[in-house]
């Protein structure tokens, strides 16, 4: 990209969550002749969504973008509240708070998208026209290589559960999401409580270890590179391969027994101030061109064949690859009623998690 590039960061208040931190980066017109400016809402680290930035800036050097970068919780408050006030807040919003996607759908508080490479993706990673899968986005553990022996690295649930019972030297170092405010970490988490038989154990050893909750991928990645921590679990695998590319202290493993897969969702609220542009970033995306320009930030792995680029990463013998398809079903998990009564089971096992959703560390 040649145009200059200029960062600010702002301190927002967010909801809330006043006083929490969100941070904007503006990219200027290649062109230096601003036509349009497209902005984007994203949960994804910068480093991550730029040379898809870059990508499409060189198929529009009329464009500027800007991009706000946010926790997924504050992010779904933020956007929530300014579709009820019809007030602007992006023209893309891309999280992986598939749940909270697909409600600010159903909620109507986005609108169709053209892009007709939609009808490309497998039916998982999309619903309504609205709301579309841009990656796959595997839930992981990490490990430090150091601290934990090869023979003992925990290769399914059943086994973290076990290594977790027969050892101390795990407590107070092993990590996960914050999952009151973290949005991916919640939707991981809720549906192991649907479809693992070990999940009451596993959440029972967590309390029992002293887990760590945290925000984010960056914050338990470089707690287990450096040793603080000795585990992660349900860490977003993409980031985590990134990592691992460049760090051999880290480590990581599909489980087994299954590996969750949700994906970093797309859509244009109703009211962007640039509904087309909005679409063409999406449709950019989805193109040959825009899935290279993914992988070659994060190694980001597109929705359109990441399934069977994941399953060869790993091996054909590797784990079964459950996607978490972008659909109603999703809103199941944001039931008030369900979410107040899981995330009481959260606190009750893991007592060192305050009601407020802060993290002890």
């Amino acid at each position: 990209m040649t145009a200059r590039m200029i960062a600010t960061l702002l301190v927002l208040l967010l909801g809330t969550n006043a006083g929490a931190a969100a941070s904007r980066t503006q990219f200027d017109a290649a062109s230096g002749d601003v036509r349009e400016t497209l902005t984007i809402a994203s949960v994804t680290d910068l480093w991550a969504f730029r040379p898809l930035i870059a990508a499409f800036q060189s198929r529009h050097p009329e464009v500027a973008i800007s991009y706000l970068q946010d926790t997924s919780r504050n992010l779904d408050e933020r956007a929530r509240a300014a579709c009820r006030d019809g007030a602007f807040l992006a023209d893309v919003i891309v999280s992986t708070a598939d749940a909270e996607q697909v409600r600010f759908v159903n909620d109507g508080c986005s609108q169709p998208i053209a892009a007709p490479a939609i009808d490309a993706l497998p039916e998982w990673a999309h619903w309504r026209g609205e709301v579309v899968g841009l990656t796959v986005e595997p839930g992981v553990i990490v490990y430090n290589r150091a601290g934990v022996a090869a023979d003992e690295v925990p290769r399914d649930r059943f086994a973290l559960v076990d290594l977790l019972r027969r050892s101390e030297r795990f407590t107070g170092r092993i990590g996960t999401y914050d999952i009151v405010r973290s949005g991916v970490g919640y939707l991981f988490a809720f549906e192991d409580a649907v479809q693992a038989t070990t999940w009451g154990r596993l959440i029972e050893s967590f309390g029992r270890n002293d887990v760590g909750t945290y925000c984010c991928t960056g914050e338990i990645l470089d707690r287990v590179a450096d040793g603080r921590l000795l585990l992660g679990y349900n860490v977003l695998g993409s980031y985590a391969m990134a990592r691992a590319r460049k760090d051999p202290r880290i480590g990581i493993v599909f489980p087994r027994d299954y590996t969750l897969a949700l994906t970093r969702a797309a859509l244009v609220p109703k009211a962007a101030h640039e509904p087309e542009l909005a679409s063409a970033f999406i449709a950019f995306a989805l193109s040959r061109a825009g899935r290279t320009a993914l992988e070659k930030g994060a190694g980001l792995m597109p929705a359109a064949t990441g399934i069977a680029t994941l399953q060869a990463k790993i091996g054909g013998s590797g784990p079964p690859i459950r996607p978490v398809a972008l659909s109603p079903a999703l809103l199941v998990a944001l039931d008030e009623a369900k979410k107040t009564m899981f995330l009481k089971q959260w606190r009750q096992s893991i007592a060192s998690v305050p009601e407020t959703g802060e993290t002890k560390r």
